[in-house]
């Protein structure tokens, strides 16, 4: 078919741009998007848009109109398609997709065009940066896009929509979003892309100067991402979707009932913060402390405890704040939580040690299904770096705390946080952090570096470190937590302990934790993801730790 021809064609389709370009593309193998890739060609592409065509055939509009000049009147089109008096009209319903003939009599067949009421399903990928909140919401999100026609996209398969849920708590949490943003746009740029998260709430100016994406919508209301892709997949218009927080707004219902590659079932009950670090910008983006109602909370445990999940893990923003603004407590949460049938394990996420009181710890200590792990955030072991940071407890006082948790449970073991760099911290005072690290025992150690983050009391403050001496300390610090970590572990060989089975790596062979959160691999034959098995803990490879049924 030559170009004439197929700009006649394209024309008396009904002005239907997606069939047209598709046609385009199928009759001379390239794409109608400028030097876009032929596969990132799609109905989502910006070509549908109200522009007769798109790239590179823009430039031949006077050629069609010469074109149809000629052909307009005495419908050849119509006469070459075939005898029997069928038009354009009959051709593009026909099975099979529409067939019509070129001059020289041989056959051209397009794809066939999508029905009035058809919907193609489209793709979604996603990309989550941060902590255990973050990874929730996304799984929420995309069982929300999945009921709602959309399909996540397999690892390296192109997808129609890409979502990154953005982490803001360091400078380099937002480089990597503008860069996969940036890649995606780039490889396929038909697709939409929606800059979404903590990154837009905190920086709402600078996330919507990113030009790569889309949609750009913050950490409120996330149920309105859906509403937004389906708005710009219309109209092309591009969306900056960023509401602020306010006092007293209530928790954003987001239920999750499934957890695909996981037996372990996590679930957001708190959300923001009232407290004001120095260096933390996370309260900006989270707002202020909102807390789950313990009705939904419990509604949500039965039905994950009837989709097989036996370990639920809390998470939120501020989770030891859950229950001020609704009058309960952590504690109280737990305790109705261990009456649900069918869960045997909670497990709680990062919690503020000054928040854990004494009766909170004794009733939580009298919860059989509580798992005696805890990460009790840190931030730095020395009490004048601490005292700067704006945190309020000292390293004694977290230390008592800890020692409290140990009494109440006997196999207690901590994870916990710690900011290396922080502006005016001294090798003294880095020192001293990573002696009480070491006195501590801690299970894991996060390493962060300071970063500045614009509008946080800690960016102006004196004493500012310098990158080489951050990344220096952190080595270290990092070095210091990893021995220690050999040694807890070691010190549980030859104990027993209860294995939740979460991959099977091999016939028989599994991987899993148990309820300190210990990294285990077994041989189970017989047994399946999801069981918890009483297992005798063995050596510690750096790993994993080796273990063997009862």
């Amino acid at each position: 078919m030559d170009m004439k021809a197929l700009y006649v064609l394209s024309f008396f389709l009904y002005n239907d741009r997606v069939t047209a370009a598709r046609g385009l593309q199928a009759a001379f193998s390239m794409p109608v998007r400028g030097n876009a890739p032929a596969e990132a060609c799609s109905p989502l592409a910006r070509c549908q848009k109200p522009k007769p065509f798109a790239g590179a055939f823009r430039r031949q509009n006077r050629r069609l109109q010469k074109a149809l000049g000629r052909a307009g009147k005495s419908m050849r089109a119509k006469r070459e398609a075939g005898k029997g008096g069928r038009n354009l009209r009959s051709l593009r319903g026909a099975q099979g997709g529409c067939t019509l003939f070129r001059r020289d009599g041989r056959p051209c067949t397009l794809p066939p065009p999508r029905r009035k009421n058809e919907v193609k399903q489209l793709k979604l990928s996603f990309y989550t940066l941060g902590c255990k909140v973050n990874q929730n919401e996304t799984g929420a999100l995309a069982e929300l896009f999945c009921q709602n026609g959309f399909s996540l996209a397999r690892e390296g398969e192109a997808a129609d929509v890409y979502l990154v849920n953005s982490c803001t708590v360091t400078a380099g949490g937002d480089k990597k979003s503008r860069q996969w943003l940036r890649r995606a746009k780039r490889l396929h740029p038909g697709a939409v892309t929606v800059l979404a998260g903590c990154y837009p709430q905190a920086f709402p100016e600078e996330a919507a100067a990113v030009a790569e994406a889309d949609i750009v919508m913050g950490a409120k209301g996330r149920r309105r991402v859906l509403e937004n892709v389906l708005s710009f997949l219309q109209t092309h218009e591009r969306i900056v979707d960023i509401a602020p927080h306010e006092k007293g707004e209530a928790f954003e219902e987001l239920p999750l009932e499934r957890f695909e590659g996981h037996t372990r079932a996590f679930m957001k009950i708190e959300d923001g913060c009232n407290r004001r670090c120095a260096y933390c910008v996370i309260p900006r983006a989270r707002g202020y402390v909102r807390s789950r109602s313990e009705e939904n909370i419990l509604k949500e445990l039965a039905v994950l405890a009837g989709a097989g999940y036996k370990e639920v893990v809390f998470s939120g923003i501020n989770l030891s704040s859950y229950g001020q603004d609704t009058g309960t407590t952590l504690a109280a949460l737990c305790e109705k939580a261990a009456g649900v049938p069918g869960i045997e394990r909670i497990r709680l996420g990062s919690l503020e040690p000054d928040l854990m009181d004494d009766e909170s710890i004794r009733r939580m200590a009298a919860v059989p299904q509580m798992c005696p792990q805890f990460h009790l955030s840190l931030q730095s072991g020395c009490t004048e770096t601490l005292r700067r940071m704006r945190r309020v407890y000292t390293a004694r006082q977290y230390a008592e705390v800890a020692e409290k948790l140990r009494a109440a449970f006997p196999r207690a073991v901590f994870t916990t946080d710690v900011i290396v760099g922080f502006p005016g911290e001294t090798q003294a005072e880095f020192e001293e952090s990573m002696a009480f690290v070491r006195k501590v025992g801690f299970l894991k150690v996060h390493v962060f570096s300071y970063s500045r983050r614009e509008g946080t009391p800690a960016y102006d403050m004196p004493g500012q470190v310098d990158e080489h001496t951050k990344a220096l300390r952190s080595h270290a610090l990092q070095a210091a937590a990893d021995e220690v970590r050999a040694q807890v572990i070691s010190a549980m060989a030859g104990t027993e302990a209860e294995v939740l089975l979460e991959r099977e790596v091999a016939n028989g062979i599994f991987t899993g934790y148990t309820k300190e959160y210990v990294p285990v691999r077994m041989r189970a034959p017989g047994r399946r993801t999801g069981d918890i098995v009483r297992a005798v803990l063995g050596a510690f490879d750096g790993a994993r730790c080796a273990a063997r049924p009862v």
